[in-house]
């Protein structure tokens, strides 16, 4: 049934989850990226570093968590009451601010790494949590709203967060501004975390193993072995794999490629970002509340013609060869405006392959086993993220453009294309 998906925005069961995951995202992309750009600019060359393999690293430091914890997040989520945990994880996000303020006050660059892992920890609790309650608070036929509303603020989130992280850090007192800013994001997020209904434990008795390793590889193994829960989380990664791959790119793309500067790339990551979140939303009004993948091969099919598109109009793309390319020099031509749009579109199509995605592992998922089916999806978005970077990494060294990357994440999607079209249905 098609009801108003902006009217949740009005629930107590979900519009304080919602602000709440918001408020996270932003302040880990607020905090990370600042946390690049001093090092970049700063803290690599004070400490006698190279700058560029310091923020690789720091990549690798976030998304280590998401390995090495999710299976216990997931447990616990499912273990006890999910805002119980939602209020403590969030609690301890303002702990780590403190912490982050005190290491922009001493700048140093070990310390402020330290703290980044811990985030990318909190993160990983967080996870679970976040999509395993939703289908505590929402009927059936409001999955696809939620989910769709969460998807969309995420994306929103990330961009502003990385924009503001971006735009304060080397200003005039930008290490305190961030430093007071990272501090009462994480008060803000805490406060609304305390408005989230209680839910019952769905798995009260179930033990948690301290060997996390261990019990990473079981939860993965579990959902292996169910291929309507499988299948939906490889989905979903995959999504992150290509929105890694795009994302991570767009700043090599904007400067190198197209001959821009900040002010440009910051106009092709707002499309991308506002084309997710379209695309989310759109799904409420397509699926019209029911959960299942009848529109995911449209999606995917979205993602390859829309990035071959991208492709193309990149070739043909002639620049400003005598100057900096500005977003006014940018969009007087139409190759700049059929990029944008090709960036729209094929975050657009992601919106529409990942929403129905996540649903259904929520919808499908045993009650007393989601949380840890939702970690799953974690680790294994974590593990596609690195094969993003390593695998752009290789092609980028073997000479390749970025615009050839974006092909061959085009023509690598044509077989996600034919799998989602077999299983639609199921």
């Amino acid at each position: 049934m098609l009801h108003s998906q902006f009217g949740l925005l009005s629930r107590r069961r979900f519009f304080p989850l919602f602000l709440t995951q918001f408020l996270g995202a932003f302040n880990d992309n607020l905090f990370k990226n600042a946390l690049v750009i001093l090092i970049t600019f700063k803290l690599a060359t004070a400490a006698g570093l190279n700058a560029s393999l310091m923020v690789t690293a720091a990549a690798g430091i976030f998304i280590l968590p998401f390995f090495l914890f999710s299976a216990t997040a997931g447990q616990l989520a499912d273990k006890y009451d999910k805002a119980w945990l939602i209020r403590r994880v969030k609690l301890a996000e303002i702990g780590l601010m403190v912490g982050a303020a005190a290491g922009f006050y001493w700048q140093n660059i070990y310390f402020l790494v330290t703290v980044l892992f811990l985030m990318g920890a909190q993160s990983s609790f967080f996870g679970p949590l976040k999509y395993g309650i939703l289908p505590d608070h929402l009927a059936p036929d409001e999955l696809i709203s939620g989910n769709g509303l969460i998807q969309a603020a995420t994306f929103l989130a990330i961009l502003l967060g990385t924009l503001t992280g971006g735009l304060l850090i080397l200003s005039t007192f930008g290490t305190t501004i961030i430093s007071l800013g990272v501090i009462v994001v994480a008060v803000a997020g805490w406060v609304a975390s305390r408005f989230i209904p209680g839910t019952a434990p769905a798995a009260p008795d179930i033990p948690i193993p301290a060997n996390f390793l261990g019990e990473t590889l079981a939860i993965v193994r579990y959902t292996a072995v169910r291929a309507e829960i499988f299948f939906p989380i490889l989905g979903v990664s995959w999504f992150w794999l290509v929105g890694a791959t795009f994302l991570a790119q767009v700043p090599t793309f904007g400067k190198a490629v197209l001959g821009g500067g900040e002010d440009l790339v910051t106009l092709l990551l707002l499309a991308f970002s506002v084309g997710i979140g379209i695309g989310s939303l759109l799904c409420n009004r397509l699926l019209r509340g029911e959960v299942h993948g009848t529109f995911v091969p449209l999606g995917a099919l979205g993602i390859s013609v829309f990035s071959v598109d991208l492709y193309l109009a990149s070739v043909g793309w002639s620049g400003y060869a005598s100057q900096t390319v500005t977003v006014s020099l940018f969009l007087q031509a139409w190759q700049g405006w059929r990029i944008i749009l090709d960036m729209l579109l094929i975050a657009v199509s992601g919106g529409v392959f990942i929403v129905p995605l996540n649903a259904m592992v929520q919808a499908r998922s045993e009650t007393f086993h989601r949380a840890r089916n939702i970690a799953a999806v974690n680790i294994l978005n974590a593990l596609f993220m690195v094969v993003s970077a390593l695998v752009s990494m290789l092609f980028l060294a073997s000479g390749y453009t970025v615009p050839e990357l974006f092909l061959a994440v085009a023509m690598a999607n044509i077989g996600v294309i034919f799998i989602t079209l077999k299983r639609r249905r199921e």
